[in-house]
């Protein structure tokens, strides 16, 4: 008999109240339970990053991540930080600087990308290797990544300057 847990919390702003198994992994709530398929599935083991959600503002890896864990928190996937008329200033950046290919883990980078930029708005490149540490890409080779990142920081100081 699997036992089944009510939960509460907020995804991408919006209340949610659901019961679940104690087994199940946050990835598989969003993506199967609550249709959001942004967040990808890849490694299972907490290695590549394509799953990445923000928890209470902070990346985690959902694929080894417990429902149960969210319970009372704030989580945010990729459609979160999606305005509805468009792509975020960080998806853009990604564009136009060539930073993703296939695209697959593009929705990993981007959030860990959210969470850098929230932290540090004028990040380092070794601030910036720090918080990226845990994605992997096998199309861009990382430097166009970096040009999208860094331009952000760039973007962010010529704001603060005026």
């Amino acid at each position: 008999m699997t036992h089944v847990l009510p939960i509460s919390f907020s995804l991408n702003g919006q209340a949610i109240a659901i019961d679940v198994p104690a087994h199940t992994l946050l990835i598989d709530l969003i993506r199967d339970r609550l249709g959001l398929k942004g967040t990808k599935r890849s490694c299972d083991m907490e290695v590549c990053g394509a799953c990445t959600v923000l928890l209470d503002g902070e990346p985690i890896s959902s694929c080894t991540t417990l429902a149960v864990d969210v319970d009372q928190r704030e989580v945010t996937t990729i459609e979160g930080v999606t305005p509805p008329e468009g792509l975020s200033r960080i998806q853009k950046a990604f564009v136009l600087h060539g930073g993703l290919q296939c695209g697959f883990c593009t929705p990993g980078f981007i959030m860990a990308v959210t969470a850098l930029l929230k932290a540090t708005p004028h990040p380092t490149d070794e601030e910036i290797r720090h918080y990226l540490y845990g994605n992997l890409c096998r199309c861009t080779g990382y430097t166009k990544i970096f040009e999208a990142v860094r331009s952000l920081a760039a973007e962010q100081v010529s704001e603060d300057a005026a």
